[in-house]
């Protein structure tokens, strides 16, 4: 099973752009679809972005659609999530998930991630 651990989360000012890192462990990446979730005070978790096993199918929340971007590298066993344009209400604890998938170049149901593996989340403060 895989273990994952993110970096790159840090205060920004809003408009500002930050991109964070999943890496995993082990040897079975790409066999993984992967997703980014975020909690921020008070809140539950919510569902941000996720990325097929092949990386050519991505799924987004519609908070931020057209501002983060995510991506894989399975020979870097990483993960990415690009963000642009942040916003103060982007504020949270991002966590990546791994989640194994059958099929290669489809995204899998965002609840499905509640049963994988998460890792232990990278700070993201944005200011006004």
């Amino acid at each position: 099973q895989a273990q994952l651990v993110e970096s790159g989360g840090r205060l920004v000012q809003a408009g500002d752009s930050l991109r964070l890192s999943c890496a995993a462990s082990g040897r079975t990446f790409s066999s993984y679809a992967m997703g980014w979730f975020r909690q921020a005070p008070g809140k539950e978790r919510e569902f941000v972005a996720e990325i097929s096993r092949s990386g050519g199918s991505t799924y987004y929340a519609e908070s931020v659609k057209g501002r983060f971007t995510i991506s894989r590298d399975n020979a870097k066993n990483t993960a990415y999530l690009q963000m642009n344009s942040l916003k103060p209400e982007d504020t949270a604890v991002y966590y990546c998930a791994a989640r194994s998938a059958y099929r290669l170049g489809y995204v899998i149901p965002p609840a499905e991630f509640e049963d994988g593996t998460w890792g232990q989340g990278t700070q993201v403060t944005v200011s006004a």
